[in-house]
């Protein structure tokens, strides 16, 4: 039986963004390995055994692949740009609406923190021990946060969206073809890809 889609009497299911889908499909095939049942590792571990090594498989597979991923990643930032998300506001003093963006630095650049829905902005809040509190926060579009709140904070600037929920969260840093250009840390070095 079901009451505003959860069932009544099994488990409440926490709805999942699908952003979060698309984060899932970017896992390396090692890493979808990872999470086979201890029993069906061991029945596959056998036959994996016979196999050549990683390293002596023909390039044109490994290319293949992160081919692949570009293109998985491209899939997952288009639909991040469409997408509007929550962006809590700082902590400082003063009314919300002159408060920055919440952001975190690591390794000298700083993210924006962005949350697909309520339920992982409270995942958030919860790990860092601010549950009890209010969060104010905007709703900007994802395009918006990479095409104007990064190029606005002058300095090496990302989005991290959903960073509490581990794997399942996505960071788009501060590189070509997905922040501007004028802003991307590798722009002038000649790597990365604006494909």
């Amino acid at each position: 039986m079901s009451e505003h889609g959860e069932t009544v009497d099994g488990p409440q299911r926490i709805p999942r963004s699908r952003i979060a889908d698309y984060a899932e499909m970017t896992k390396t095939p090692d890493a979808r390995e990872a999470m086979v049942s201890p029993q069906k590792h061991g029945e596959e571990k056998q036959g994996r055994e016979q196999r050549p090594p990683v390293h002596s498989q023909e390039p044109g597979r490994e290319a293949s692949a992160v081919a692949a991923r570009k293109r998985e990643f491209a899939v997952l930032l288009g639909e991040f740009r469409r997408t509007p998300v929550l962006v809590p506001l700082g902590d400082g003093p003063g009314p919300p609406r002159e408060r920055g963006l919440l952001t975190a630095d690591l390794g000298g650049v700083r993210f924006i923190l962005a949350f697909s829905d309520e339920e992982a902005l409270a995942r958030y809040a919860s790990a860092r021990g601010g549950a009890a509190r209010e969060w104010s926060y905007q709703t900007i579009l994802g395009a918006r946060l990479l095409d104007v709140a990064v190029p606005a904070a002058g300095v090496p600037c990302g989005v991290a969206l959903d960073c509490a929920d581990g794997e399942e969260g996505v960071v788009f840093p501060p590189v070509r073809g997905i922040v501007p250009d004028e802003v991307a840390v590798d722009f002038g070095s000649g790597t990365g890809d604006a494909e």
